[in-house]
């Protein structure tokens, strides 16, 4: 499998504010900051305008602009950091079929918290119970 990415935007109550504040911000660009600070005032118009129009667009419409990425590495699930296993022997030691209750454990957990589809969930349960 490939790593996974999820790309969110505000939700609509967020982008409301964030379209208010926007606007504000744009309104007093125009009519106190441009004329006291010159170019300055253009450039936070300009910003102003910016957050405006985005969060416009995730209110308005249901296309909207995305502001944060998460990436999901694709690794076995119960893998460490290190490439190890969890719920297996630390150093080299034998690995333990004893432990397989506490795998078990932990990708119901994973799962539980929406980590994991039903179907990844299954298929490591499954994999784990033929190690036995």
């Amino acid at each position: 499998m490939a790593d996974r990415r999820i790309r969110m935007k505000p939700g609509k109550g967020q982008s409301a504010l964030g379209f208010v504040v926007g606007l504000v911000m744009s309104v007093i660009g125009l009519s106190v900051v441009i004329p006291m600070a010159g170019a300055f005032g253009i450039l936070w118009t300009l910003v102003a305008v910016g957050i405006t129009v985005m969060h416009g667009l995730n209110v308005f419409t249901d296309k909207g602009v995305f502001s944060h990425e998460i990436m999901i590495e694709d690794r076995d699930v119960g893998e460490t950091e290190s490439g190890g296993k969890t719920g297996e022997a630390e150093k080299g030691e034998e690995y333990e079929p004893g432990k397989a209750s506490l795998r078990l454990e932990e990708v119901k957990d994973l799962y539980e918290k929406g980590l994991i589809t039903a179907e990844e969930y299954e298929a490591k349960r499954k994999q784990i119970l033929e190690e036995l």
